[in-house]
């Protein structure tokens, strides 16, 4: 399925406005797609994506310090953070 630009950037719009308001918690990509009513694949690219912009973080260990397998959990990076706090 080939989404649009402006799809992809108004589910990336969705997908920042829920780590802010789960924040500071960082959110499986499970739990992202669940919230937003969108496939897991396409929301973990998207992720990705916003990552490489510098807007979310991945964290690939638990709070242990043990690394995951194969989840990821995400939180907005500490920059966007501040910006979508300055724009409420």
């Amino acid at each position: 399925m080939k989404l649009s630009d402006k799809k992809k950037e108004k589910i990336s719009e969705q997908i920042l406005a829920f780590l802010y308001s789960a924040s500071p918690k960082a959110m499986f990509t499970s739990h992202v797609a669940d919230e937003i009513v969108r496939d897991d694949e396409i929301v973990k690219s998207l992720l990705h994506g916003l990552e490489k912009k510098g807007l979310v973080v991945e964290i690939k260990k638990n709070q242990k310090g043990k690394a995951y397998s194969k989840r990821s959990r995400w939180a907005l990076s500490d920059q966007a953070y501040r910006i979508y706090k300055a724009k409420q």
